[in-house]
């Protein structure tokens, strides 16, 4: 489905970006970012062990009674059964556009140290609630990857890749979606982090590929405030970023051009969205990140329930 607003989860106001950014450390930021908005929000109770549990789900007949939570029983009347975290089959693949066009800032700091931030804060909450989690990065062609696995060793591993320097080249959005494709043989949880400044229809089949094996699929499209509304205030030579090449732009004529294609593209983008099921966040760089955090959490649980609802008529 295709929102682009919160899904109703707890947030807080959020932090300023340019604060955040101001903080040397990935790994510092994307806690700053989850322990302030997400205090709380979702507990992962523990059985008295060495084994961890994030969540309950209704007792079917079958199930070993040793896994039955009495207190909860007492409480709500109803049988619930400790879903231990081998049973949650929740992976998640972080696609991190690192393409020239991403090296762009008029913020003080470039779309591609956003989106890594994006990236660090949804593999920190993920690995808090015991979620495996990946990482694919990609330019005109796929760069490092980083297998689906839980542990807060893997979270580092996963930090150390999003802080490679990136060549930044052009754009294949295709490569990368396609390999996820065929490395995630069950339902799994794909976002795609990019400025989308491709052709709409060459995300539309691998998109709807991936629907269709069952994912669960959320684009954050990354995008700079001077992209979404021109400011050039006075006429210059630009450079475009992805080819070098230098045009010559007047602002009072190019303006009002630019807005319909802009908004063109939008506009077809999140139709394609729509129609592949396929949830659309767009992440300005000067906006805090909880619709980030917001889409993960609906994402999900929405794959939660997915699973449930097939493992539930095996037991």
């Amino acid at each position: 489905m295709t929102s682009t607003s919160n899904d109703g989860s707890r947030t807080s106001a959020g932090i300023d970006p340019d604060a955040l950014m101001r903080i040397k450390s990935l790994k510092l930021r994307a806690k700053t970012v989850v322990e302030g908005f997400f205090t709380g929000l979702h507990r992962s109770p523990t059985h008295g062990s060495s084994i961890e549990f994030s969540e309950y789900r209704a007792y079917v007949p079958g199930d070993d009674l040793r896994n039955l939570d009495w207190k909860l029983y007492a409480r709500s009347d109803r049988y619930f059964v400790k879903k231990f975290e081998d049973e949650t089959n929740r992976r998640c693949y972080l696609i991190v556009d690192q393409s020239r066009s991403m090296s762009y800032g008029s913020t003080g700091y470039s779309k591609i140290e956003f989106a890594r931030t994006v990236a660090a804060t949804l593999a920190y909450f993920l690995t808090t609630q015991h979620d495996a989690v990946g990482v694919l990065t990609f330019d005109v062609e796929i760069g490092d990857f980083v297998p689906a696995k839980l542990g807060a060793k893997h979270f580092h591993q996963i930090l150390v890749e999003l802080s490679k320097p990136a060549e930044g080249r052009g754009t294949d959005i295709e490569a990368p979606l396609r390999q996820v494709a065929s490395l995630v043989p069950r339902r799994g949880l794909v976002i795609l982090m990019s400025d989308l400044l491709a052709r709409p229809e060459t995300l539309q089949t691998q998109l709807a590929s991936l629907r269709a094996r069952g994912h669960e699929v959320v684009v954050l499209r990354i995008l700079d405030p001077a992209e979404i509304e021109l400011q050039l205030k006075a006429p210059a030579m630009v450079q475009d970023i992805e080819t070098g090449r230098q045009v010559y732009v007047d602002p009072d004529a190019a303006k009002e051009r630019y807005q319909e294609q802009f908004d063109s593209h939008r506009q077809q983008i999140m139709a394609m969205c729509t129609g592949s099921g396929v949830g659309y966040f767009e992440m300005p760089t000067d906006q805090p990140l909880d619709r980030a955090l917001a889409s993960l959490i609906d994402a999900r649980n929405r794959l939660g329930a997915a699973n449930r609802t097939t493992s539930g008529g095996r037991r």
